[in-house]
């Protein structure tokens, strides 16, 4: 089935601001699990969730980029890309920096399954002959980089440099239920230097401010959005708090502690983490997060996720997020995820050592509680809980 969204653009106090809707689709954990494939990916996949941001694979490949943790629900949004248009869904991915497609060069499994760029059928393609290599934790992606228009919510992002796969060797891409990626982190860990899609919009005038914004609902009614260039206040309440970039790369940030019930249960002294969009789940060091699976009575059920009892839901405390002197905190309904009337933990652990030290991901699962505000002219994140 072919998923299509409305794009649309809007003019909010005389600024360039456009919004990219997005819809929730089924996963790659359901989709895995209705073909009896979800145990076997696990164990080959075990307590990984984000191979991307391995520094040693950066080192090798200039970046490791792709979304890692399709683990339960994503959000995509529709771009075209060429003239005519030729139509994409894509992840929008704060957590890697390249955009990339299916190409008609590949003839692997899980682009057969997908929608694939032909450039004989763009007037506006120009082929070069650079090569792209991304690397993630259910296989890799190589290919080839071309230039073309791409066309994001209302806007035609001209000479825009991207991936044409010719090899995505991994069988379960052939179940992950959207075409490409496109990457919105910094351009210091975009793979073979290619330029980013924000900043290519940026340096080409098309939006008013260095900045955009990310609203995930809930549901499926309430509309999820990307923005560009602007800062919709309907979508929170409150104040945004400013929290600064420790690192240029990923959308990293410094988080003061995680704590339940006044008590540290994780994250105690400090820690890094990275606000990711690409990532499903809320990941990080594994002793931690067995921690936090004890505290809130998860265990590790036959596929390999953290079973929990829905009726927790209503009796477990708050888990609370620490961020520049914030609190930021998580429900038990925000970090528990129900599914097909059975219940898991919304947390994730990964053997994962970075420059910076241990990291953590604050996925969906967090991002679904706070609007989030990615403020390239400054450096900054802002949040602010959701209305």
């Amino acid at each position: 089935m072919k998923w299509l969204l409305l794009l649309s653009l809007v003019a909010l106090s005389e600024c360039l601001i456009y919004k990219v809707p997005l819809v929730k689709k089924k996963s790659l954990r359901q989709n895995l699990r209705e073909n009896g494939l979800l145990a076997d990916f696990l164990k080959q996949h075990p307590r990984n969730p984000a191979s991307k941001y391995f520094p040693r694979e950066a080192a090798t490949l200039a970046a490791t980029e792709g979304l890692e943790n399709y683990m339960d629900e994503e959000y995509f949004g529709t771009i075209s890309i060429g003239t005519p248009a030729q139509e994409f869904t894509v992840i929008f991915d704060t957590g890697s920096s390249n955009l990339w497609v299916p190409s008609v060069y590949c003839s692997s499994l899980a682009c057969s399954d997908h929608n694939r760029f032909n450039p004989e059928d763009s007037s506006t393609y120009e082929a070069t002959s650079e090569s792209v290599s991304i690397t993630y934790g259910t296989g890799s992606m190589t290919g080839v980089l071309g230039y073309d228009t791409v066309r994001v919510g209302g806007i035609e992002d001209t000479n825009q440099i991207f991936g044409l796969s010719e090899s995505e060797p991994s069988s379960f891409l052939y179940y992950a239920p959207f075409d490409g990626i496109l990457g919105l982190a910094y351009p210091s860990i975009s793979a073979s230097g290619a330029t980013p899609v924000f900043d290519n919009i940026w340096d080409q005038g098309l939006v008013s401010q260095d900045l955009f914004s990310v609203y995930l609902s809930s549901d499926d009614e309430s509309g999820s959005v990307v923005m560009f260039g602007g800062i919709d206040s309907s979508y929170y309440s409150g104040s945004l708090h400013w929290v600064p970039v420790s690192e240029e790369a990923y959308w990293q940030i410094t988080v003061d502690s995680i704590t339940m019930n006044g008590e540290s249960i994780a994250c105690s002294g400090g820690c890094q983490a990275i606000v990711d969009t690409g990532t499903s789940l809320l990941a990080g060091p594994p002793s931690a997060i067995d921690n936090i699976q004890s505290y809130i009575g998860a265990s590790e059920d036959s596929s390999g996720e953290g079973a929990i009892s829905c009726s927790s839901i209503d009796s477990l405390p708050d888990i609370v997020f620490t961020i520049n002197g914030i609190e930021f905190p998580l429900s038990p309904s925000a970090y528990i995820l129900e599914e097909d009337g059975s219940c898991i933990s919304g947390f994730e652990g990964m053997d994962l050592d970075t420059s910076s030290g241990e990291l953590w991901i604050l996925g969906d699962v967090f991002i679904r509680q706070y609007f989030t505000v990615f403020d390239r002219a400054n450096n900054q994140i802002g949040l602010a809980p959701v209305a």
